[in-house]
This record gives structure tokens, sequence and C-alpha cells, in this order.
């Protein structure tokens, strides 16, 4: 086997294994940012909706209480605040949502469906956990949701939630009877739910990693080709032609041959060694013949 088939060989089988490697570390690593980004994405969004929650509950709601007498204003409502500020932005971001999944809410659209219900009660359950994210797939693709308990902290809020005889007639008015009541102080009662899709930064890593992939193909294919050239030009060809004259030397061809000079790395000794070497070789065959 010829000495650059084998260089081929060992660089090929160098390269399967770091083409390998780095394979798998760069697509666990684009993998985890974009799961990192989802998740910050949806950390955002949650943070969003506690400051238009803060807003309402500060500053929208006294300045409603005078009003609030004669026709209850939902606008005074922390939730329906939150849930219509991200309703106006989900016109541009169809694929997110926010809501406040509620087991027995005022306003039905707040409601708990089974998945929602799911976690309302794993945070009854245990109650000092503080947020919980995981993943689903929904119609328009697989979905990360994050999570937080809404648990009754204030004893403001059983005006409007403790029995029916306690809640305010304009409440009743608009809303009705049947629904929202019996909530006790430090209860969970429900969840904020946020849910970001995955689709797209998922996409863009595995875009990046066909694209690093394919960098990292490319830098290969350089190195290889420049790689033989340097091994043929300053290794095999100045070795196979050391050889050939080696050759016709050890069959006796000595005065119409000469190694060429290879300049001074190892192949230039080489090439010394053997002219000296011939040189020898000479004056010992003319002192055998005399």
């Amino acid at each position: 086997m010829k000495l650059i088939v084998k260089f081929n060989l060992i660089f090929l089988a160098v390269f399967v294994l770091g083409f390998a490697a780095a394979a798998y570390a760069s697509r666990a690593l684009l993998q985890r940012n974009a799961q990192d980004e989802i998740v910050q994405n949806a950390r955002l969004i949650m943070e969003a909706s506690l400051a238009s929650r803060a807003y309402t509950t500060n500053q929208v709601a006294p300045l409603l209480q005078t009003q609030m007498k004669y026709e209850f204003l939902p606008q005074s409502v922390p939730a329906y605040g939150a849930a219509e500020q991200f309703n106006a932005m989900r016109a541009k971001f169809p694929d997110f949502a926010y809501k406040e999944a509620t087991l027995n809410p005022t306003n039905l659209r707040n409601r708990a469906n089974d998945w929602e219900a799911d976690l309302v009660n794993r945070f009854r359950q245990y109650p000092d956990q503080s947020e919980i994210i995981g993943e689903r797939d929904t119609p328009t693709g697989r979905s990360l949701y994050l999570a937080h308990p809404i648990q009754i902290k204030s004893a403001a809020c059983l005006a409007c939630h403790s029995t029916v005889d306690a809640a305010p007639k304009t409440l009743l008015e608009k809303y009705g009877s049947a629904n929202g009541f019996g909530w006790k102080l430090n209860e969970i009662i429900g969840a904020q739910v946020v849910s970001v899709p995955t689709a797209l930064p998922l996409k863009k890593a595995d875009q990046a990693f066909r694209t690093f992939m394919l960098s990292l193909g490319a830098v290969f294919l350089l190195i290889f080709t420049a790689l033989n050239l340097m091994l043929w030009y300053m290794v095999v060809r100045p070795v196979t032609q050391l050889a050939l004259i080696a050759e016709e030397v050890s069959m006796g061809k000595m005065d119409d041959t000469e190694f060429p000079a290879f300049g001074s790395d190892e192949i230039g000794r080489l090439s010394q060694a053997f002219t000296r070497m011939k040189k020898s070789l000479t004056q010992a065959m003319k002192m055998l013949d005399e």
C-alpha cells in the first residue's frame, strides 16, 4: 500500500471521528440554546403579564371605584387587563398564548380545560412548587408551556369571590351567581399559563447546525487537498525519486545516476546520505577491481 494511501486512510478515520464528535456536540449545544431561547420568551411574556396585572391593580382599579358602584367594569380586574394586553400582542403572534386558567372562574373564558386543570391540581398537591415547565402538542405544532400558580394572598379578593351574598350586586348582574365563588384565603385557584411555539427556534437551530456542518466539511476538503498536495510535493515525490535511483544503484548503475538535492530538511539529508553511500560504494568497487 502506497504511503499517500495510508496517510489518507488515517486522515479520513481521524476526520470521521472528529466530524461525528463535532456534530454531536454542536447539535446538543444548538438544541440547548434553542430550548433556553424558548423558555426565555415564555418568561418575558409571563413577566409582561405580571406587570400588566400590577398596573391594573395599582393604577387602573382605583380610578374606577366610583363607576363600579353603578356598573361592574372588567377593566378593574388584573386578570382581565393581562389577558387583553396579551390578546393585542397575539394579533401579530397567533401561536403564542396566555391564560389565567381557573377551576371556578367568574368569567367563563378563564375556565381551565383538562390539561390546565391538571397543572392547577399539581400546584395544589405541591404548594411549594412555584413553576412548571413542559411541552405538549397543539393543532399548530409543538409548544412549550410555563405555568405559575394563582393563589389568593389578599383578603381583598374575597370581597367578590367568597360568597354570593357578599359579592357586589354589579358583579352578579354581569356574570351571574353560578361561578367564581367559594374561594378561600391562601387557596390555589388557578394557574397563569404561557404557551410558546417551539418550531421556529428549533428550525433555526437545525439550520445553524446544517450550515456549521457544511462549513466544517468544506474546511475538511480544503485541508485534505492541501495536505495531499504538500505530502506529494514534499515527501512522496522526492522519496519516489530517491527510491528509483537507489534501485538503479543497487543494480550496479553507478556512473549515470545522481541523487538530487532536496534542500536541508530530512529528505535533503537523506539524499545527501544516499550520495555519500554511492560514493563509498563506487570507491569500494574500484578497490576490489584493483
